[in-house]
């Protein structure tokens, strides 16, 4: 039997499909989205939940005429073989190959780049406006995830969006009950009621019947999504939420029965103003291993065996599994100690914490900026909070750090996941922006450990300091073996020294190891170098500068963007300074970066042992012999 997956070129070959091409071809996705995961990684769960959901929003609405915006874009992949990329997935996240995320590039049906979540409903207010303002009547669909409702921003975007009635916003809320792990806070639970409730199931199946008998046209599925107002106000609570904010609540629709969703879709798009359709969706549905799986529902998924589910290769020990190891070791040691994730407990590592100090973990979803001053506030109480997130998602709070804990002298610990070059995540999901922000804020302390044993080092250093905020910063993936200090000069570590050393190397973080590298590889060409590691490279310590002045150059390495970072915080004390030795920079070029593998990005940035050994040869034979001073 032909494929009917392969027939769809775009959302137009789906509106002639029958009920049974329409049903096989959810099958077909399902198939290809387990496929590629097993094979690629990739966000597995939460595509698998909004099969149904998709196809019927490509068949109801015109993309790209009509605007579909994707929350985060975890859930997009479904989207992307509906809109012709099926054929591609086979190169799913590999470099050159599809985003893991929606792309422009790709094609013009995605409409929003990868991004950081509860930003859609923005988006999709600015893109209404801007159709009200030229005069299109066409329609913009944001859909959103229950976890992403949990940001401040998505309410923000709400509050605007009510204030003009006609303006054609369709909201879809793709109610899984999760972000990475189940949504939390006051929204969650009255979202959750639903899906308790012993009544939701019958209710249900009542607005299904009333959808399938009698004619299928908007103004019946209109009245049938609307039998709230006949029975069910009492199960179906968020109506009265939405309603009261100015816009139209329809449902709840399964999220699985596309029939369903049709009949909702066209009600709201036939409506005429800002409607929320809100669809209840099982994340991982089809495949039993991922609704199964208690931390994630395979929210993002390395490479595994599709029968087992189990991952193919067993990763050895990272980043994260340390600082989940040595915080709850602290928690023992400081009672003053508590922990705070933003809808990320298990993939920052503090779940460990959280398992054994319940009453000390909060989880606020996926709330940044709110995480950051309640820290804050904390802080003030006696407490010294520890916020883990990863190195990318600070970006949005950093008025509040600057402001809300800087300002106030405040003993916050931040411990920032995934920093530097991540790679197959792709643009938005690098941490290469935090050594360039945090620069510029007073009275903060940074650290940056080359190791497990460093990690562990910096961690219980940064904690100790309570009268300012304190960054500890670590990369994606394992964690390298540990690299012993042969000296110790203030608070740096020594890792290498030549006699007559004559270029000075500072490797930051994870980038020491490829500093000794390159020592070395001078050493070999006859040209003596010493090695350090800052350790802490914000407040920069005097004594790095005194050992500038006894080389001809000095070279920097980090994975951090080249302005505003630790090269050009070292180039501009060493200029105040008035020393005229030359600083070499070698870091990230401030760009988007492509998704591809975190050693091939490396490698085409010159950021390789190699590249940085001949750059600094080059530039030495260009250097003075005289006074540095």
């Amino acid at each position: 039997m032909a494929s009917v997956l392969s027939s769809v070129s775009g959302p137009a070959d789906l509106r002639g499909l029958d009920d049974e091409a329409l049903t096989r071809l959810a099958a077909e996705v399902r198939e290809l989205l387990i496929e590629s995961v097993a094979a690629n990684g990739g966000h597995l769960g939460p595509n698998l939940g909004v099969v149904e959901l998709t196809i019927a929003l490509h068949r109801v609405f015109d993309s790209p005429n009509d605007k579909i915006v994707w929350d985060t874009g975890h859930q997009s992949y479904v989207h992307k073989m509906l809109t012709g990329r099926a054929d591609r997935f086979a190169d799913l996240r590999k470099e050159g190959g599809l985003s893991g995320y929606p792309s422009h590039a790709e094609s013009p049906h995605d409409w929003v780049e990868n991004s950081h979540a509860s930003t859609s409903l923005s988006y999709a207010d600015g893109l209404a406006r801007a159709n009200a303002v030229q005069g299109k009547d066409d329609h913009v669909v944001a859909v959103i995830g229950d976890g992403a409702l949990t940001g401040g921003m998505a309410w923000e975007a709400i509050n605007n969006i009510c204030a003009d009635n006609s303006r054609r916003v369709v909201i879809v809320v793709n109610d899984n009950g999760r972000s990475y792990t189940p949504t939390v806070g006051g929204l969650a639970n009255r979202l959750t009621q639903i899906r308790t409730n012993p009544r939701y199931e019958p209710a249900l199946s009542a607005i299904r019947e009333r959808m399938t008998t009698g004619p299928k046209v908007a103004g019946v599925a209109y009245e049938a999504l609307h039998a709230i107002k006949k029975g069910f106000k009492d199960v179906l609570a968020p109506q009265g939420m939405f309603e009261d904010l100015g816009i139209k609540y329809l449902g709840p629709v399964n999220g699985h029965d596309r029939e369903a969703l049709e009949m909702a879709f066209t009600a709201a798009r036939n409506f005429g103003g800002p409607v929320l359709v809100h669809a209840i969706t099982t994340k991982g549905q089809g495949y039993d291993i991922a609704v199964a799986n208690e931390n994630d529902q395979m929210h993002q998924a390395h490479p595994f065996d599709r029968l087992t589910g189990e991952a193919i290769s067993i990763a050895p020990a990272g980043w994260t599994s340390v600082f989940r190891d040595e915080i709850v070791r602290i928690a023992d040691d400081r009672p003053d100690v508590v922990g705070i994730t933003a809808a990320m407990l298990y993939p920052t590592g503090l779940d460990a914490f959280a398992d054994k100090f319940p009453d000390r973990v909060l989880d606020v979803g996926i709330a940044e900026q709110h995480a950051v001053t309640s820290a804050a506030g904390m802080a003030m109480g006696g407490l010294h909070p520890v916020v883990a997130v990863y190195a990318t998602f600070l970006n949005r709070a950093f008025d509040q750090v600057l402001m809300d804990v800087a300002l106030h002298r405040q003993g916050v610990t931040f411990v920032l996941d995934r920093a530097g070059v991540t790679g197959d995540d792709g643009a938005s999901h690098n941490g290469m922006w935090d050594l360039s922000l945090l620069q510029i804020v007073p009275g903060l302390h940074l650290g940056a450990p080359r190791d497990g044993a460093r990690l562990r080092e910096l961690l219980r250093e940064a904690v100790a300091i309570d009268d300012a905020p304190s960054v500890v910063r670590f990369a994606k993936g394992a964690v390298p073996a540990d690299l012993d200090a042969i000296d110790r000069i203030g608070t740096m570590d020594v890792l290498h020294r030549s006699a007559d050393a004559e270029v000075l190397v500072v490797g930051v973080g994870t980038m020491a190891a490829m500093a000794v590298d390159v020592a070395r590889r001078l050493e070999a060409s006859g040209v003596g170098s010493t090695v350090v590691d800052p350790r802490w490279i914000k407040p920069l310590d005097p004594a790095l500068l005194d050992l500038a002045a006894e080389h001809r150059l000095v070279v920097t390495i980090e994975d951090n963007g080249r302005q505003g970072g630790v090269g050009s915080t070292i180039l501009h004390a060493v200029s105040d300074r008035g020393l005229t030795v030359p600083v070499r920079i070698h870091a990230v070029e401030q760009e988007f970066l492509d998704h591809a593998k975190r050693d091939v990005i490396l490698e085409r940035l010159g950021l390789t042992a190699e590249s940085i050994a001949d750059d600094a040869s080059k530039r030495l034979a260009e250097c003075p012999e005289g006074d540095r001073r």
